[in-house]
């Protein structure tokens, strides 16, 4: 997908599509960190340590489910 800035009174805005945000269950609430290496920009939704443990221990469950599956499958 291929964004261009808005001008946004004396700045310039990316406008983030709805179905991005809410596949990164981002509301206009959710503060983002910005990171870049002067090339690159990378916008990373900043989570509560509450809803990143919950995350952790789904991907350990899903892992332990079915990680033997997700191997083969990337053979």
């Amino acid at each position: 997908m291929t964004k261009t800035l808005t001008k946004h009174g004396n700045s310039y805005a990316l406008v983030i599509d709805k179905p991005i945000l809410e596949l990164l269950r981002a509301t206009p609430d959710t503060p983002f960190e910005l990171v870049t290496d002067g090339r690159c920009l990378v916008v990373t939704p900043v989570r509560k340590p509450i809803d990143e443990r919950k995350f952790q221990e789904a991907l350990e469950m899903v892992h332990k489910r079915f990680g033997r599956a997700m191997k083969k499958l990337a053979k």
